[in-house]
């Protein structure tokens, strides 16, 4: 088996704050019960117990939302004393988090530095630009909650990278945002372009992404990226990463590159199990913890069709030059035709655009990373 990756929701859709582009409260908004409930222990225990019966190498748990550190402190320290009850020689147990920051205090850093969890802490930028999408519910901005928590996790030492979520606005900040990111110390960055709500024309969101836009932000931000790392300075950013090791004929880690889907199996609040993050939805739930086994989940006919109906290559895909770097990036950004076949990628042309200006700059990128991985050996 490969390794075994489970994504928690352990506060269902639950959160202390209303970004405007949040994909989950429209997914959950989607489904016939919206939050389902706060997950319990008993149930995640079960989680850990199945996971680590099907695992080998390695077991991933990650926790996400709405806002996962709603479900409190207690929660997680229980959950370490399970994985350490159910825990097996040779295999490494890992955790992640996905945080708006807002709850974090000295206690939730102290506990994420000593149990060794790899946080993932949501910052789109300098405040302005932050403070846009990013609100509470009395509609404030949320950046002085975010910074205090990039304090502690930098006083604690806990390992975290930022993720931004890429808007049409933002994305025309790019040099700001990245600038203000080497200025606070980050060298891990995601950037996620922004997902619009399911059955609605695309542009009507009042943070829609163009692909014109999208390409222009991936070209901008390279070439900020590159200028870093022609003076020896490695930023990693995810997609970018992702990029090059395909170039080096590595599989890529993230799933939105790999081609086709992946069963993720995402638990929510209510011990239903679901293939993807993108896709907790009533049609897509696989199961329940303690009613099947993660393994019987994987080959349900439920997990079966989702992989299947993210097969297809549209036929323009085939004959691009990009194809085999691009892969029609993640389904959630396919087109969904007439005939429910899933077609070409709405950010198409904006790869095109990318990799049509900067793929030979990509490739002396490589040969700079790769003599550094040498001088540091």
């Amino acid at each position: 088996m490969p390794p075994v990756n489970i994504l928690i929701k352990p506060a269902s859709s639950a959160c202390n704050m209303a970004c405007r582009y949040c994909f989950y409260r429209d997914v959950a908004a989607h489904r016939e019960q919206a939050f389902e409930g706060m997950l319990t222990i008993e149930d995640m225990e079960e989680v850990i117990r199945t996971g680590m019966e099907y695992a080998e190498n390695v077991c991933s748990f990650a926790f996400q939302g709405g806002e996962p550190t709603m479900a409190g402190i207690d929660f997680y320290r229980q959950v370490i004393e399970i994985q350490q009850r159910y825990a097996k020689p040779g295999i490494e147990i890992r955790n992640a988090i996905q945080t708006n920051g807002y709850l974090i205090n000295d206690e939730w850093a102290e506990f994420l530095a000593e149990n060794h969890f790899l946080v993932g802490l949501s910052l789109d930028g300098p405040a302005d630009i932050h403070n846009y999408n990013r609100i509470d519910a009395a509609q404030k901005g949320t950046f002085n909650q975010v910074m205090h928590a990039v304090q502690l996790f930098k006083r604690r030492k806990v390992e975290f990278n930022i993720l931004c979520v890429v808007t049409g606005r933002n994305a025309r900040f790019v040099e700001k945002i990245y600038r203000f990111y080497g200025r606070q110390g980050f060298r891990w960055l995601q950037f996620i372009p922004c997902l619009e709500p399911l059955e609605q024309e695309r542009g009507e969101a009042t943070y829609h992404l163009s692909a014109q836009a999208y390409g222009e932000f991936l070209i901008r931000l390279f070439d900020l990226w590159y200028e870093d790392l022609k003076r020896g300075n490695y930023i990693s950013i995810r997609h970018l990463d992702n990029w090059l090791a395909i170039m080096l004929g590595e599989r890529p880690e993230a799933c939105n590159m790999a081609g086709q889907c992946s069963v993720q199996f995402v638990v929510e609040g209510d011990g239903g199990v679901y293939p993807c993050d993108f896709y907790v939805l009533d049609e897509w739930r696989m199961g329940k913890i303690g009613e099947k086994s993660f393994a019987e989940m994987q080959m349900g006919d439920t997990a079966k069709q989702f992989i299947q109906s993210s097969l297809d290559v549209p036929k323009q895909c085939r004959s691009c030059r990009w194809y085999a770097l691009c892969r029609n990036g993640c389904r959630r950004d396919r087109v969904v035709l007439s005939n429910e076949m899933i077609g070409i990628n709405v950010y198409c042309s904006s790869y095109n655009l990318f990799f049509n200006a900067r793929y030979e700059r990509m490739q002396h990128a490589l040969q700079m990373i790769l003599q550094l991985r040498v001088a540091n050996k």
